[in-house]
């Protein structure tokens, strides 16, 4: 029936999806409160949505319209970002505070976004405050439409395996421990998919594995501070892809997942009918946390074995594995066209921008920043400023330099804010002089990880970089006293959060905004601001401006 509506309602507990002509509607209901759970055994205080810890799985396909009506039942204000969407156009669903005003508590506020061209293993979190300590948090994934083929047959099943480290203490008690500027040490201890387990314990399985069948795993690092090692017992595990890129496939023992990272697996029941042990343990800490869950052959019930596989040593091993990982030029992507047909090995570098992490005392307390700079949130949204027209009255752009200087002795706390000209293909370097494993994300992009090494970077470095086939990602890690290079085109309008995707450092300030202005201010480029947009700071009860065209 060309040129006719067709709508089609279905009632999926708190969903309802809408199917026209054009791309499909899905609405979503949840309802954010605290309840208690107990993680590592001891009761505390957690944020659930529609009671549920972790938050509900998010299931979308590209293009797909997902409206989510979120009501704020806490007691304090609270956001959501969708960590990996790139909100093309649209970064005012972005959810961090450089572009929205937090949802007071007792009132809602609805996103819509659409996954634009994109595929794969995403997660959703909170960042207002540090609710993301006390939960908030769940998978998204992003299915590739049907006529676009999968560079592998379907799987039995798609499951998602959120792991991350986990504190006892509330977030309220952490978020008082550093605004008293004390750090908050090593956690106590690792979940999966929300709960721990212990090798012999009465472990329900998590997931099921019919003999014979290969099963999607999306593995997830929702986590703080660390770096895990995943691994299951007996099985090897087939990389497909990583952060929304088909990747060549190899085949793994274990992978370490960085704080912020996701990768899809494939794993076969090819063994024995039994239980095994999925494995999560920390790296680079000075003590190892670990926890297992159990997965269950169809029909069995003999117990998994006691010996778990042990966990690499050192991070020379997993800079190999980084190394290892690379994009499949052959696949399709979103669109049906072949991933490799965008040649950004042969596009030249328009500006560098090096951004070394930094750590100093200010006022007696610890910060961390980039090349001097720690960030600090302002009341009004920098993107409601720079869109009213007020930005002068709420930060400064450029306060950071491109090439910081060789050492950096001090901390300014500021808002850091960088303006970029649209369409700018950059190369940016992080660069990490510490001890500490680092680990950054970019909002609204996807970048080429083209390089990571030891030692700091010079522009003879580049000879290094891969300029074939690097992974299309959106974070990057950065090892101890190494460096790594991304490579992309700001092509994306709107305000840009690039972030530690450790918590604490990000808290406290060691993150920035990309301001990338369209010069035509045109619906081409970016989308008016929603007429349900919360307004606060300088721009409340202001009218909202004249609208793009």
């Amino acid at each position: 029936m060309e040129g006719r509506l067709l709508t089609v309602l279905v009632c999926l507990v708190s969903t309802v999806a809408i199917v026209n002509a054009g791309d499909p509607y899905f609405f979503y209901t949840w309802n954010v409160t605290y309840g208690t759970a107990s993680p590592l055994g001891v009761p505390q205080k957690v944020i659930l949505i529609n009671g549920q810890f972790p938050g509900p799985n998010l299931n979308s396909t590209s293009n797909n319209n997902v409206v989510i009506n979120v009501f704020n039942n806490l007691d304090e204000p609270f956001l959501l970002t969708w960590s990996g969407i790139q909100h093309r156009k649209n970064c005012w669903q972005d959810g961090v505070a450089g572009t929205s005003c937090p949802i007071p508590a007792g009132t809602n506020f609805t996103y819509h976004f659409q996954p634009k061209d994109q595929i794969g293993s995403y997660f959703y979190y909170p960042t207002t405050s540090l609710h993301r300590f006390a939960g908030g948090f769940g998978g998204l994934r992003v299915n590739s439409r049907l006529l676009i083929p999968v560079p592998y047959a379907d799987p039995e099943d798609d499951y998602t395996v959120l792991i991350n480290d986990w504190y006892t203490s509330s977030h309220t008690t952490l978020k008082n421990l550093l605004d008293s500027g004390r750090t908050l040490g090593l956690p106590n201890g690792v979940l999966i998919n929300g709960k721990s387990g212990k090798v012999g314990g009465k472990n329900k399985p998590l997931f099921t594995m019919k003999p014979g069948k290969t099963y999607k795993y999306r593995l997830c690092n929702v986590g703080f501070k660390s770096t895990l090692n995943f691994r299951i017992q007996d099985h090897r595990m087939k990389l497909v892809e990583m952060e929304g890129s088909h990747v060549l496939q190899n085949d793994y023992d274990s992978l370490d997942v960085h704080v912020g990272q996701c990768f899809s697996v494939l794993v076969t029941a090819d063994k024995a009918a039994k239980d095994y042990y999925m494995v999560a343990s920390t790296r680079f800490l000075k003590k190892e946390l670990t926890t297992v869950g159990v997965i269950r052959y169809a029909g069995s019930n003999v117990q998994a074995s006691a010996e778990l596989p042990k966990a690499p040593i050192g991070w020379a091993w997993a800079l190999n594995q980084f190394r290892s990982f690379r994009w499949n030029l052959t696949a399709s992507a979103a669109r049906p066209n072949p991933q490799g047909s965008y040649h950004y090995g042969k596009i030249n570098i328009t500006l560098t921008i090096k951004l070394v992490n930094t750590q100093n005392v200010v006022n007696g307390k610890v910060r961390f920043g980039f090349n001097g700079v720690s960030h600090v949130d302002t009341e009004t949204p920098l993107k409601l400023a720079e869109y009213f027209q007020m930005s002068e009255k709420v930060f400064k752009y450029n306060v950071i330099n491109d090439e910081p200087a060789s050492e950096i002795t001090a901390l300014t706390v500021q808002p850091n804010v960088l303006n970029i000209t649209f369409r700018t293909f950059v190369e940016i370097i992080f660069e990490n002089h510490e001890k500490s494993m680092q680990s950054f994300n970019l909002d609204g992009y996807s970048f080429f990880a083209v390089a990571s090494e030891p030692g700091r970077w010079t522009p003879e470095k580049r000879q290094n970089y891969n300029l074939l086939d690097a992974v299309s990602r959106h974070t990057v890690q950065v090892y101890p006293k190494s460096w790594s290079a991304i490579l992309l085109t700001f092509d994306n309008a709107g305000m840009w959060n690039i972030r530690s995707e450790n918590l604490e450092r990000r808290y406290l300030g060691q993150q920035l905004y990309v301001s990338v202005l369209s010069p035509e201010k045109s619906l081409r480029d970016e989308y008016n601001i929603p007429l349900n947009t919360n307004l606060c700071g300088i721009v409340k009860g202001l009218p909202l401006p004249k609208s793009y065209t």
